[in-house]
């Protein structure tokens, strides 16, 4: 993890992390996401196949969890016919409110086989009190 503290976290797997540099060359694209949880973590899963891990940053403030990247192609050429194009190449970003609060200092992404893997541990639920109000 590069940079952390208590409401902020931003995991960043290369070099690129300044916001500013996501918005240079085109507009974003959507990214699709799985949540889900069991009784200690909420997971984040989505598909980056071809993304490259330093073009790839997750990021936590408050409570919204934001993944950015950027999808390269190796080789553009022009003169092709394309009979489809389905596939996004450039930018893309997604951000979530997430449903209870976490661990931000327990949070892990791991990108394999394509597939980016946040683990965010639930904090433990606030107890509700009673609090009696003195005249």
């Amino acid at each position: 993890m590069s940079e952390q503290n208590k409401n902020n976290l931003k995991i960043s797997f290369g070099e690129l992390g300044q916001s500013e540099a996501w918005l240079d060359d085109e507009s974003e694209g959507q990214l699709m996401l799985d949540v889900y949880q069991d009784q200690k973590n909420i997971y984040v899963c989505s598909t980056m196949a071809g993304v490259d891990p330093a073009e790839l940053e997750v990021s936590l403030n408050n409570d919204m969890l934001t993944i950015r990247g950027k999808r390269s192609r190796e080789e553009v050429n022009e003169a092709v016919d394309y009979f489809y194009q389905e596939c996004y190449w450039g930018n893309f970003s997604r951000s979530i409110i997430l449903p209870v609060e976490v661990k931000p200092d327990k949070i892990s992404a791991v990108l394999k086989d394509g597939i980016l893997t946040v683990t965010l541990p639930k904090a433990e639920r606030r107890q509700n009190i009673s609090i009696k109000v003195n005249s």
